[in-house]
Protein backbone atom coordinates (compact mmCIF):
# COMPACT_ATOMS: atom_id res chain seq x y z
CA UNK A 1 0.00 0.00 0.00
CA UNK A 2 1.20 3.19 -0.85
CA UNK A 3 1.32 6.34 1.50
CA UNK A 4 -1.28 8.93 1.01
CA UNK A 5 -0.18 12.46 -0.57
CA UNK A 6 -1.61 15.29 1.18
CA UNK A 7 -1.45 18.52 -1.03
CA UNK A 8 -2.30 21.66 0.83
CA UNK A 9 -3.55 24.03 -1.99
CA UNK A 10 -5.99 26.79 -0.80
CA UNK A 11 -5.46 28.84 2.74
CA UNK A 12 -8.32 30.99 3.28
CA UNK A 13 -7.72 34.39 4.61
CA UNK A 14 -10.79 36.09 6.88
CA UNK A 15 -10.89 39.59 5.54
CA UNK A 16 -13.72 42.50 6.16
CA UNK A 17 -13.84 44.67 2.65
CA UNK A 18 -13.06 42.08 -0.55
CA UNK A 19 -12.27 44.89 -2.45
CA UNK A 20 -10.06 46.36 -0.73
CA UNK A 21 -8.12 42.84 -0.10
CA UNK A 22 -8.02 42.22 -3.59
CA UNK A 23 -6.26 45.17 -4.97
CA UNK A 24 -4.17 44.56 -1.84
CA UNK A 25 -3.07 41.00 -2.70
CA UNK A 26 -3.46 41.80 -6.61
CA UNK A 27 -2.10 45.23 -7.11
CA UNK A 28 0.55 45.65 -3.98
CA UNK A 29 2.11 42.20 -2.88
CA UNK A 30 1.60 40.86 -6.90
CA UNK A 31 -0.57 38.06 -6.45
CA UNK A 32 -1.99 36.76 -9.90
CA UNK A 33 -5.40 36.89 -9.71
CA UNK A 34 -6.77 32.76 -10.56
CA UNK A 35 -10.57 33.82 -9.86
CA UNK A 36 -13.52 36.31 -8.76
CA UNK A 37 -16.63 34.27 -8.62
CA UNK A 38 -19.48 35.73 -7.15
CA UNK A 39 -22.63 33.40 -8.39
CA UNK A 40 -24.90 34.99 -5.80
CA UNK A 41 -24.72 38.47 -3.62
CA UNK A 42 -23.83 36.51 -0.48
CA UNK A 43 -21.05 34.60 -2.02
CA UNK A 44 -17.79 35.56 -3.62
CA UNK A 45 -14.90 33.85 -3.34
CA UNK A 46 -11.70 35.77 -4.93
CA UNK A 47 -8.44 33.16 -5.49
CA UNK A 48 -4.44 34.43 -6.29
CA UNK A 49 -1.81 32.46 -6.29
CA UNK A 50 1.45 33.52 -5.21
CA UNK A 51 3.83 33.49 -8.01
CA UNK A 52 6.04 29.73 -7.96
CA UNK A 53 2.87 28.65 -5.66
CA UNK A 54 1.43 25.11 -4.91
CA UNK A 55 -0.93 26.81 -2.98
CA UNK A 56 -3.33 29.68 -3.03
CA UNK A 57 -5.12 32.17 -0.83
CA UNK A 58 -8.80 32.19 -0.91
CA UNK A 59 -11.30 35.15 0.73
CA UNK A 60 -14.45 36.88 -0.36
CA UNK A 61 -18.05 36.59 0.99
CA UNK A 62 -19.30 33.25 2.62
CA UNK A 63 -16.38 31.56 2.63
CA UNK A 64 -15.15 31.93 6.84
CA UNK A 65 -17.10 32.83 9.79
CA UNK A 66 -13.26 33.59 11.49
CA UNK A 67 -12.82 37.04 12.50
CA UNK A 68 -11.11 39.45 9.81
CA UNK A 69 -7.69 39.61 10.52
CA UNK A 70 -7.08 36.35 12.23
CA UNK A 71 -5.22 34.43 9.81
CA UNK A 72 -1.59 34.75 11.55
CA UNK A 73 2.19 34.17 10.14
CA UNK A 74 1.54 32.53 7.01
CA UNK A 75 4.88 31.97 5.42
CA UNK A 76 5.96 33.19 1.53
CA UNK A 77 9.34 30.92 1.77
CA UNK A 78 12.02 33.35 -1.29
CA UNK A 79 15.51 32.63 -1.99
CA UNK A 80 16.45 36.15 -1.81
CA UNK A 81 15.01 38.05 1.23
CA UNK A 82 16.36 41.20 0.33
CA UNK A 83 14.95 41.22 -2.94
CA UNK A 84 11.53 40.31 -2.26
CA UNK A 85 11.34 42.67 0.38
CA UNK A 86 12.37 45.20 -2.07
CA UNK A 87 10.12 44.46 -4.33
CA UNK A 88 7.36 44.39 -1.96
CA UNK A 89 8.38 47.61 -0.51
CA UNK A 90 8.13 49.41 -3.91
CA UNK A 91 4.76 48.49 -4.77
CA UNK A 92 3.73 50.26 -1.30
CA UNK A 93 3.67 46.84 1.17
CA UNK A 94 4.85 47.97 5.03
CA UNK A 95 7.90 45.15 5.77
CA UNK A 96 9.35 45.24 8.34
CA UNK A 97 12.99 44.93 8.51
CA UNK A 98 14.99 42.13 8.26
CA UNK A 99 16.00 40.07 11.14
CA UNK A 100 17.91 36.77 11.60
CA UNK A 101 17.72 33.94 13.62
CA UNK A 102 20.72 34.56 16.68
CA UNK A 103 22.44 32.05 17.81
CA UNK A 104 21.71 29.83 14.78
CA UNK A 105 22.82 26.73 16.15
CA UNK A 106 21.32 26.96 19.60
CA UNK A 107 18.71 29.09 18.69
CA UNK A 108 15.89 29.78 21.00
CA UNK A 109 13.86 32.39 19.72
CA UNK A 110 16.15 35.62 19.38
CA UNK A 111 16.57 37.77 16.66
CA UNK A 112 19.37 40.12 15.52
CA UNK A 113 19.01 42.64 12.51
CA UNK A 114 19.85 41.82 9.34
CA UNK A 115 20.35 38.81 6.59
CA UNK A 116 21.71 35.74 8.12
CA UNK A 117 25.30 36.58 7.15
CA UNK A 118 25.67 32.95 5.77
CA UNK A 119 22.65 32.66 4.08
CA UNK A 120 21.05 29.63 5.70
CA UNK A 121 17.90 28.25 5.37
CA UNK A 122 15.11 29.25 7.44
CA UNK A 123 17.39 31.56 9.68
CA UNK A 124 16.12 35.11 7.65
CA UNK A 125 12.89 36.70 7.92
CA UNK A 126 10.83 40.12 7.26
CA UNK A 127 6.71 40.48 8.57
CA UNK A 128 4.22 42.57 6.47
CA UNK A 129 0.19 42.44 7.13
CA UNK A 130 -2.35 43.10 5.10
CA UNK A 131 -5.62 46.01 5.52
CA UNK A 132 -7.12 43.08 8.00
CA UNK A 133 -3.82 42.03 9.97
CA UNK A 134 -3.85 38.96 8.49
CA UNK A 135 0.47 38.56 8.78
CA UNK A 136 2.40 37.37 6.62
CA UNK A 137 6.52 36.41 7.15
CA UNK A 138 8.79 35.87 4.20
CA UNK A 139 11.55 33.10 4.69
CA UNK A 140 14.49 33.20 2.85
CA UNK A 141 15.62 29.33 2.07
CA UNK A 142 18.01 28.41 -0.91
CA UNK A 143 19.92 31.99 -1.47
CA UNK A 144 21.97 31.09 -4.79
CA UNK A 145 25.55 32.22 -2.23
CA UNK A 146 24.53 29.47 0.73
Amino acid sequence: MTETTYALEVVVLPVHDVDRSLEFYRDKVGFPLDVDYAPSADFRVIQLTPPGSSCSVQFGTGLTDAAAGSAPRMHLVVADIEQARDELTARGVDVGEIRHKTPLDTWAGALAPGVDAARRDYASFAEFADPDGNTWVLQERGHPSA
